[in-house]
């Protein structure tokens, strides 16, 4: 598949606009549109195959479902995984399960360009110590917004936009050489094994909260699944359903316990 220049530099602003500190999103968009699963589908969209995006994103997103960024430490990248992880699949044909296993060293990669943003911005944090003991407030906020989303639009769009343009026939290349080897079964099995790990941290997580019954409902949709063979949609309708009932009948519970 040929990616045009334009097709590189969008998919670059997505990765950039669900980039960890980007401000034109609010908080809780930006760590949505930052999950795999939204890089996933708004790189399908500039890609035109918004389904394999969605398949893609959504079997990376699983691999990241535990991952919490405390205190703004960054440990992987979603972002870039689902992000090229989507483009590399689209643009050379690859499987969901072998797109898994190269996002995962690509949101390693990630973290090279959160430091080198980090220690670019350290310049820019003391210009803004001297506008701020000088007490000019427009251009201590002006520092704070343009100078270092200009640096960070520039360090993370122009790599992603290289890599899926520049890289696309070496990556179309790469896997057509790989087809029916032993790199590319492993690939799948990495690939497969890499969100099972994923749904077993965060169900670890949700099995050491005191007192939380969410693990009933997370074996009851796997039941449903495997062995009543309902459909997702259809799943995720009932999920929908009882969280409402839940909420209410807490919410009952807990009027009538101020009423007492």
């Amino acid at each position: 598949m040929q990616v045009s220049i334009i097709q590189a530099i969008l998919i670059g602003l997505v990765y950039y606009l669900g980039a960890n500190g980007t401000p034109w999103l609010t908080v809780n968009l930006g760590w949505a549109f930052r999950r795999p699963l939204l890089q996933g589908v708004a790189v399908g969209l500039i890609l035109g195959d918004p389904v394999t995006g969605c398949m893609v994103g959504a079997a990376i997103n699983v691999i990241y479902l535990a991952q919490v960024t405390a205190g703004g430490a960054q440990t992987m990248d979603e972002g870039l995984a689902g992000n090229l992880g989507a483009a590399i699949a689209i643009i050379s044909g690859l499987d969901a399960q072998a797109a898994v296993a190269i996002a995962v060293p690509i949101s390693l990669l990630g973290n090279i360009l959160w430091t080198v943003y980090m220690t670019g911005d350290s310049f820019i944090v003391h210009r803004m110590d001297a506008l701020a003991e000088k007490g000019d407030a427009r251009a201590l906020c002006l520092w704070n917004i343009v100078p270092s989303q200009v640096f960070k639009a520039v360090l993370y769009v122009i790599p992603v936009a290289v890599a899926v343009y520049a890289g696309a026939d070496v990556i179309t290349s790469f896997v057509e050489s790989i087809q029916g080897s032993i790199v590319n079964e492993c690939l799948t099995t990495i690939g497969t094994i890499f969100p099972a790990i994923g749904i077993a941290i965060n169900f670890r997580a949700i099995l050491n909260s005191t007192g939380n019954r969410i693990y009933l409902y997370f074996l009851l949709g796997f039941v449903m699944f495997a062995y009543l063979g309902l459909p997702l949609v259809a799943i995720t309708v009932i999920a929908v359903c009882v969280a409402f009932l839940d909420k209410s009948t807490d919410g009952a519970a807990a009027a009538e316990s101020t009423k007492e």
